[in-house]
């Protein structure tokens, strides 16, 4: 009997400044990199003018036999209520479930929305069902935060995959499990603001930034010809309104308005899945990356003692443990000023450097000081 176990020591990599120092003349690793004009709307929202998340309870019937089991108490209890509702009375426990199935129900209600305008909904399981393939969801309230109901939802639902079983064997494309009713769900309340009734508003960016803020107020006095815009902070922008101004118009015009952004260098990182996303802007050093691998084979094998008739019988602790170790030359890697993103990766890729080995890099780039960015790890 021979076991065979290996364990691999993967060497961390390890960053170096290069001999050449830091020098204040040598450019910035991202002022070479042109700067991207964008609309307001596409970077910012406005204070106040957003969706509304909705949520409700209901039941999805018509199923071909995949809806929730016996022992999901809660679709036998809602049905017995549904029905009493409608003047039939019938014992929760003579219920069978099995076409049909307790679902929860999601839509977001955009801002403006007026009563009678229809929002598309999500269904999703809430028990044991196998699929919701065919069915119908009943009327179903959906609620805002405050409690009050927004929009009441009903139809047939639209799945995207299915679940077939039959004789032990089973094969499911996607999640049978959600699906979705288009248009199904009709607004009864309404989320309205009163823009006549407004003195002032607030242009809020995506991310926040100085330099971008003081870009999008520069821009708008600019192109409105007066100051009207002054930035709160690094995310708000405040707008002045005038006395009688279409507000409707006005941001329509401000909303339309290019003006430049300055994205924050950044690198994420998710090690789950070894993905490594680098953003353009990141800055690089002078640096030297010295990186190199280890393989240690640990080889066990079990001893046997041969008799007279020829046949081997093991024998207890005599065991005989080999250890093989090989490594591999030190790829290295330098970077002089004014190097690149394109540079690194190109490198990275050239000494064969796997996902989690560009990890480790920007990990260790970024404690010795060569990687201006910041480091995101999801």
């Amino acid at each position: 009997m021979r076991i065979r176990g290996r364990a691999w020591l993967l060497m961390g990599a390890v960053a170096m400044l290069g001999s050449a120092a830091r020098a204040t003349d040598l450019p910035a690793g991202n002022s070479g990199a042109p700067v991207t004009h964008v609309p307001i709307k596409d970077i910012s929202t406005v204070e106040g003018i957003r969706d509304n998340q909705l949520v409700g309870y209901g039941i999805v019937v018509g199923l071909a036999g995949t809806g929730d089991s016996q022992q999901t108490t809660f679709p036998m209890q809602t049905l017995a209520a549904t029905l009493l509702r409608m003047g039939v009375s019938v014992p929760a426990a003579s219920i069978r479930v099995q076409n049909l199935a307790a679902v929860f129900v999601e839509a977001s209600l955009p801002a403006f929305s007026k009563p009678g305008s229809k929002v598309d909904v999500t269904v999703s399981s809430a028990g044991d069902a196998r699929s919701l393939e065919g069915g119908l969801l009943l009327m179903t309230p959906l609620y805002g935060a405050d409690g009050r109901v927004y929009v009441q939802a009903q139809g047939p639902l639209v799945v995207g995959g299915y679940s077939v079983a039959s004789g032990g064997s089973s094969k499911q494309v996607n999640h049978p499990n959600t699906a979705r009713i288009p248009l199904g769900g009709i607004v009864e309340r309404g989320v309205t603001v009163d823009l006549t009734a407004l003195d002032q508003m607030t242009v809020v960016l995506n991310d926040a930034d100085f330099r971008t803020a003081e870009s999008v107020a520069t821009a708008i006095n600019t192109a409105m010809e007066r100051s009207l815009a002054h930035v709160v902070d690094s995310r708000n922008v405040r707008i002045t309104v005038a006395h009688g101004e279409d507000v409707p118009a006005l941001m329509a015009r401000i909303e339309s308005i290019d003006v430049p952004v300055y994205p924050r260098a950044k690198v994420v990182i998710n090690e789950r899945t070894g993905t490594v996303v680098i953003g353009g802007t990141v800055g690089l050093q002078p640096v030297s990356i010295l990186h190199g691998g280890l393989t240690v084979d640990v080889v066990t094998t079990a001893q046997f003692e041969t008799d007279r008739m020829g046949m081997q019988s093991h024998t207890e602790g005599q065991q005989v443990t080999q250890i093989n170790s090989q490594e591999k030359p030190v790829d290295r890697i330098e970077l002089k000023a004014g190097a690149t993103v394109d540079d690194l990766v190109r490198n990275l890729q050239l000494i064969g450097a796997t996902a989690r080995d560009v990890i480790s890099i920007l990990q260790a780039m970024k404690a010795a000081g060569a990687l201006e960015a910041e480091i995101e790890v999801l």
